[in-house]
């Protein structure tokens, strides 16, 4: 993602919560009011990639956004040849208007972006001294998802903790890591890319408060996932969801600190830090170089886009 929730995807409508792990919603967003909740970044890209941010204006002018009923498309340009002197492909990089801190976010995600050279995320972000959540991120097509969570110093998280997700990293200090942070490996294939395209995708879900900060997944056809997930109401109570797929607690790092009010960012960019980087774009087995790949391929991007079903925000 990107839904990196750059974990960078948030509103501040504060309502009390009934019990520690029951949450009321305060946002129901689908449609137009999805789009509605957040504002258009034509931003220069933060991790380098060969993207161009365009407004929304510009996205809707380019066919880049589209409503149906509910859901709503974000998606890159698949038909320009780019010059290797001229901007990046046209993309979307969108920041909600409204901020979080203790809060659940479910995102019903019906189909994320893929591609070689693609990096697309979810995120809460108010990066770095507040810290970020990366909620969905990948590139070029290799699952699975890879949630991380991004601070300034002092902060580890224990080799041990209560989770499905296999930890690839302790040291969320960006200035320690190259800013990799810590991060989870999602413990299944369908969580990314194609292969999450392929089920119908499913539901990311986060719940964040002063103690801990979980991440969840359910694939669309699973029989676990929550009822008050799949047929959202006006609470969840996430005492009922069981293991998280990621656990980020506050056993050596202090999450009120290290972690400020977060904006939700969906973006979807190209090569870049990551994606672009030569050992990690030839190990995908994608083909030629990243950059003239974008560049001389556009119809390659014809299935890089996310469809979401629907956002649900509870405070």
């Amino acid at each position: 993602m990107v839904i990196r929730l750059v974990t960078s995807v948030v509103i501040a409508i504060f309502a009390s919560t009934v019990s520690a792990d029951t949450y009321s919603l305060s946002s129901k967003l689908v449609g137009q009011g999805f789009l509605n909740a957040f504002s258009w970044q034509a931003i220069t890209d933060p991790t380098h990639g060969r993207v161009n941010y365009v407004t929304q204006a510009t996205a809707q002018a380019g066919g880049l956004v589209s409503v149906s009923g509910n859901q709503v498309t974000l998606r890159a340009d698949s038909t320009t040849v780019l010059s290797s002197s001229g901007p990046g492909r046209n993309s979307f990089r969108i920041q909600s208007n409204a901020q979080y801190t203790t809060h659940v976010a479910v995102f019903d995600i019906a189909h994320m972006p893929q591609g070689c050279g693609t990096w697309p995320a979810v995120f809460g972000e108010n990066w770095p001294n507040q810290g970020e959540v990366d909620i969905v991120e990948g590139v070029n097509n290799q699952s699975p998802n890879l949630s991380s969570l991004h601070t300034n110093a002092n902060c580890t998280m224990p080799a041990s903790r209560s989770m499905t997700g296999t930890s690839v990293g302790m040291n969320c200090d960006v200035y320690e890591t190259n800013n990799s942070g810590c991060g989870v490996d999602i413990n299944d294939n369908n969580s990314f890319g194609p292969p999450f395209n392929g089920i119908g995708g499913g539901w990311y879900a986060i719940e964040r408060t002063s103690s801990f900060v979980k991440i969840f997944f359910w694939e669309r056809g699973s029989s676990s996932v929550p009822t008050d997930v799949r047929y959202p109401t006006s609470f969840v109570i996430t005492d009922g969801w069981g293991t998280p797929a990621v656990y980020f607690p506050n056993t050596n790092c202090d999450l009120s600190t290290h972690l400020g009010s977060h904006n939700i960012i969906i973006n979807l960019t190209f090569c870049g830090d990551w994606a672009g980087n030569s050992a990690v774009y030839s190990a995908s087995g994608c083909p030629s170089d990243c950059i003239d790949y974008v560049d001389q391929n556009p119809g390659a991007f014809s299935d890089a886009y996310f469809t979401f079903n629907s956002l649900n925000i509870y405070e």
